[in-house]
């Protein structure tokens, strides 16, 4: 794809996403696939894609549905998995992560996704794209499969940063809250703050002054605290925003996927198993392909980049076609709804609310 043919970001009509295509782990084919899926599915969808651009050229080209819907901006330098993120932010200026971070800031773009190294996507996108005002510590929030009507909870901080005071945690829930508002369409999100237990007496000191916080604030934030969940209620009907440090949370998603390839592929094995067991499996097709669905990871890929002047999604490094299509189908949805400026203007207001609750409260946070 040459110059002449490649589109920008401000003569495109729909919503344009910056791509940053050499993250991966997988290579910049497994982020042009997914491109691909999603504009399949999204005829409104626009790219700017960041990288190598003979080989991005020759990866679009053979791409049809991609044709006209891409702009490619050559970048040279690569920001690898084992990057220190205080070097990147130092020497990451040529590099297509910063490239497409750069894209967003000057409203080139809606929305931004990579597969990349997190902690340098998140050090240069708080370097690029600067905190909301009112927010100490940008947090990642992901989706978490669930019975609830929605069919996901939203999870944070998921990684982020692996401290996390009381002040930290209500911030989460303020942020979380909002997430669930634009991104799950849920008027008045239930939050829920992860603990070893539901009863008040148990946990750390800062967990049970930021449920004190939490408590107080929802009411004028316009959101439910449930209390205190544990582990087990991640999935469950009973909340939509579990709250939690950014070591947790990591630990939680990880586990939650690994069990989900666990039960696939014991599924696998189990209806392979004998000729009556594949006759099983054909005359239940239907059923087991639901189910799998359900618990592919792949499926709900995307964590979203909470408190930034900006939509930062991030993908995991593995994904494959389908992974990266996930997260970019989730940037889509936050792009078309103004996801950054809803959140910041309900940052403001909630912090007002919440100093407004606390000052009558007798409290000071």
């Amino acid at each position: 794809m040459t110059d002449e043919t490649a589109l920008t970001a401000k003569s495109i009509p729909g919503t344009v996403l910056s791509i940053d295509a050499m993250g991966s782990d997988l290579g910049p084919a497994a982020v042009v696939s997914g491109m691909a899926k999603s504009a399949r599915k999204n005829a409104d969808l626009r790219f700017i894609v960041h990288g190598d651009r003979p080989e991005l050229e020759g990866l679009i080209e053979r791409r049809r549905i991609l044709t006209d819907r891409c702009e490619i901006r050559h970048a040279d330098g690569v920001v690898t998995m084992d990057a220190k993120p205080s070097v990147v932010m130092r020497q990451g200026k040529g590099t297509s992560m910063w490239s497409a971070i750069d894209a967003l800031r000057a409203g080139e773009a809606q929305a931004m996704v990579s597969c990349g190294n997190t902690g340098a996507l998140m050090a240069i996108s708080m370097l690029r794209l600067r905190k909301i005002e009112g927010v100490n510590r940008p947090a990642i929030g992901c989706l978490w499969p669930s019975r609830g009507p929605q069919g996901f909870n939203v999870m944070l901080d998921c990684g982020a940063d692996i401290r996390a005071d009381a002040e930290d945690l209500l911030q989460y829930a303020l942020m979380g809250a909002s997430y669930a508002r634009n991104g799950l369409d849920l008027p008045r999100p239930r939050v829920g703050l992860l603990n070893v237990g539901t009863e008040d007496h148990k946990g750390r000191a800062e967990l049970k002054y930021a449920a004190e916080l939490i408590e107080t604030v929802s009411h004028a934030a316009d959101f439910e605290f449930v209390g205190f969940v544990e582990g087990g209620d991640l999935p469950s009907d009973r909340l939509d925003v579990i709250v939690t440090d950014g070591f947790t949370g990591n630990v939680a998603l990880k586990t939650g996927e690994g069990t989900a390839r666990l039960i696939s592929d014991l599924l696998k094995e189990a209806f392979r198993h004998s000729p009556m067991s594949r006759l099983a499996a054909i005359m239940a097709y239907t059923s087991l392909r639901r189910l799998s669905k359900r618990i592919d990871p792949r499926r709900v890929n995307g964590g979203v980049f909470l408190g930034l002047n900006g939509t930062v999604v991030k993908s995991h490094g593995s994904a494959d076609g389908t992974g990266v299509s996930a997260a970019i189908k989730l940037a889509a949805r936050l792009a078309a709804a103004g996801f950054a400026k809803r959140l910041a203007a309900r940052i403001a207001d909630a912090e007002q609310a919440a100093a407004a609750a606390i000052d009558m409260e007798g409290r000071t946070p």
